[in-house]
């Protein structure tokens, strides 16, 4: 990573609609799902003629729709028993029919569990629907308003995604909105989301009687009629399709929320998108934060610049978002992985890499978030790299995650003291870590126990 700050400016629409890609990972949806529903969305506002300052919020409704959505991924799996992002892909074809819900529960719960395991887990679900689903949906909802909040959106995009689930006619959730009291944003979010979902498994056609047949139900019947006005035009459909449709989404940014985004607002975005990352699973729950921690402490102790270190820092707090395309079923197993489960972790880093790629200025991020599974000996994943070709930023993050790993709790083991950890590295030295960076990761432990017991004396 290089000591000088980048120079290119970044514009707070290609960030987030590239990290867009990571909700979209975790929602078990194709590359690019928030894109076309913020495509779809935006046209629908021309239709409706909404003011420049509704389809600001608007926007970035479309964009961020499932930030919250990782924050529920380990309570489906506990209580389905099942992949997670299997479960989420086919939840958003699932309508209100009391026998296609029925059938869904069926299909989804237990499969690979054994038989009674399976017969508990839906005796739950039978009785308990309800408030299982009541639980699921407000979790998601509520944690992806309170991240918007973070990312320093109002209380328009909050308010938009808290009632992306609710139904015009009072039957969603989390709090039973109906009609007009669901804010306009939900309820044009969920319809460019159930367009993009039935257009990906049964094109324009599927689409658009999806979206009649949950008319004055799921949907504001008004809204229904602009987007049958909207998909009357064939080149719409067609812009779904586009290699362009990034450029097209970024260039349908309203004009007054086209803003570079400072230092600040960079460090803020990236311990957001942290947060969601980290609320995929119990056993990471501020992993994310406290590797960008270990790994500053490193950092400051091998003498890099504040500035060298404030971007290596948000490196470390975005080094796992590929992790949100890894069902918990493998993220949580408490048992030992079996090849085709250890071939899906190897692909978050590939996935870390692919998302913070996209981001124009983020590029050392991106081979940070690529390599930090590397090993000098060449022996580490996804392409075996060897000592000559891992940069010391990489190898900073790498005893970061590998430290807090071993002194966090796991499903497959308690967290380990120190001391323990540290000798763990010692005895790693040479092959996996590189010595130097144990030694500074040392110093900084020692300077902050310092730091600890001057403060409390």
């Amino acid at each position: 990573m290089s000591t000088t700050s980048p120079t290119v400016s970044l514009r707070l629409a290609e960030i987030l609609g590239a990290l867009s890609e990571a909700l979209d990972l975790t929602e078990g949806q194709p590359r690019g799902h928030c894109m076309r529903c913020c495509y779809t969305g935006m046209r629908l506002a021309d239709v409706l003629g909404l003011s420049p300052g509704q389809t600001g919020d608007l926007y970035y409704t479309l964009l961020l729709k499932d930030l919250g959505c990782s924050s529920n991924a380990a309570r489906i799996c506990e209580l389905y028993l099942a992949d997670d992002l299997g479960f989420k892909r086919s939840f958003k074809e699932l309508d209100d029919s009391l026998a296609h819900v029925l059938r869904f529960v069926l299909q989804q719960t237990g499969l690979k569990a054994g038989l009674s395991e399976r017969f508990r887990a839906l005796v739950n679900i039978v009785r308990n629907g309800g408030t299982i689903a009541q639980e699921l949906i407000e979790t998601r909802c509520r944690r992806g308003a309170a991240i918007a909040r973070k990312l320093r959106f109002g209380e328009g995009v909050a308010a938009g995604i808290m009632s992306l689930d609710e139904h015009w006619n009072g039957g969603g959730r989390p709090n039973g909105l109906a009609g007009s009291a669901i804010p306009l944003f939900s309820r044009i979010a969920l319809l460019a989301q159930v367009v993009d979902v039935f257009f990906q498994a049964s094109g324009p056609d599927g689409a658009l009687a999806e979206v009649r047949a949950r008319s004055g139900s799921w949907f504001d019947p008004d809204l229904v009629a602009a987007f049958e006005a909207l998909a009357g035009d064939a080149a719409f459909w067609t812009d779904l399709e586009s290699p362009t449709l990034s450029a097209d989404v970024l260039a349908l940014e309203p004009a007054q929320e086209r803003k570079a985004v400072d230092e600040d607002y960079l460090d803020d975005i990236a311990e957001a998108f942290a947060e969601v990352v980290d609320s995929k699973s119990p056993f990471t729950s501020g992993h994310s934060e406290r590797v960008a921690l270990f790994t500053d402490l490193i950092a400051e102790a091998m003498e890099y610049s504040p500035e060298h270190r404030r971007r290596l820092k948000r490196a470390a707090l975005l080094h796992d978002i590929g992790k949100l395309g890894v069902s918990n079923a493998i993220l949580d197993k408490p048992g030992r992985l079996d090849e085709a489960e250890f071939a899906e972790i190897r692909s978050h880093p590939v996935y870390s890499e692919m998302i913070l790629s996209r981001i124009t200025a983020f590029s050392e991020l991106a081979v940070i978030g690529g390599a930090h599974h590397e090993r000098l000996d060449g022996k580490g994943y996804p392409r075996g790299l060897a000592a000559d070709r891992i940069g010391l930023d990489v190898r900073i993050v790498t005893v970061a995650d590998i430290f807090d790993a071993l002194t966090a709790d796991r499903p497959y083991r308690p967290a380990m003291p120190l001391s323990k950890a540290l000798a763990i590295l010692d005895a790693e030295t040479g092959t996996a870590v590189d010595g130097a960076v144990v030694a500074a990761l040392r110093c900084g432990l020692d300077r902050l126990n310092a730091e600890s017991a001057r403060s409390a004396a």
